[in-house]
């Protein structure tokens, strides 16, 4: 069921599967631009789940992004307005893609400890005692993404009890094979000289960037390498 357009190692693959269909935790580490978003988001799609994504690296409020706000109006008076997360966890099969977790703030993992606990599995919406939970439903698995690298500045070093709740996978670039592979699928009309010189071009930098003395600061990403091939296919 894996897509003609996803390349990954068959180890990397059979576990993202065995993580939904088992309701478990992954986390994908790996560049930035290698395909960790689109990696899990194909692994739901071909298990036919429902996908619920949540981006932690752009969340500022970590308590309304996870759990709900409070409101008040003049009509309802005081009530609560919960969360996007606590609906999907709420709902049975589905999988949380949980994006960016290593730029979350402390809050947030402090959050997920007891939603990412297998013996646990539910969100408090309160830090009153005897407060209300949410139990995470049956068949939810959580995906995590996560750049890991002193190159990612806005990176923070994650918890070693909240890593412990994963099984972690490595998404790694793709070969220039591969990506030549890639952009034939997505950029048909593309000639095999510019593919070839695209990931030639890519490839190199990576191999660069391993050098005892690199001269580059950072690779090109496979990312970066599709929008490449798109502007050449436009003429540019």
């Amino acid at each position: 069921k894996r897509p003609k357009t996803l390349f990954c190692e068959d180890l990397t693959w059979k576990f993202m599967v065995r993580t939904v269909l088992r309701g478990k935790n992954m986390l994908l580490t790996g560049p930035t631009g290698c395909g960790k978003s689109q990696t899990a988001l194909a692994v739901a799609s071909a298990l036919d789940r429902e996908v619920f994504y949540i981006n932690l690296g752009a969340t500022q409020d970590p308590r309304g992004a996870l759990i709900g706000n409070t409101h008040f109006s003049k009509d309802a008076g005081t009530f609560f307005n919960e969360s996007a997360f606590v609906k999907a966890i709420k709902t049975p099969n589905t999988v949380v893609l949980l994006d960016e977790i290593s730029r979350a703030h402390p809050e947030a993992w402090n959050i997920l400890m007891t939603v990412l606990d297998p013996g646990q599995r539910y969100l408090r919406l309160d830090e009153a005692v005897n407060a209300p939970t949410v139990k995470v439903a049956e068949g939810v698995s959580f995906i995590g993404t996560a750049n890991i690298g002193s190159e990612y500045t806005a990176v923070r070093v994650m918890d070693r009890a909240l890593l412990d709740r994963f099984t972690i996978a490595e998404i790694p670039f793709l070969s220039p094979k591969e990506e030549g592979q890639l952009i034939a699928m997505l950029h048909p009309t593309l000639s095999k000289a510019n593919i070839e010189a695209i990931t030639e071009i890519a490839g190199q930098t990576r191999v660069e960037i391993k050098s005892d003395s690199p001269k580059i600061g950072t690779p090109i990403s496979t990312r970066s390498v599709v929008e490449m091939a798109g502007l050449l296919e436009d003429g540019f």
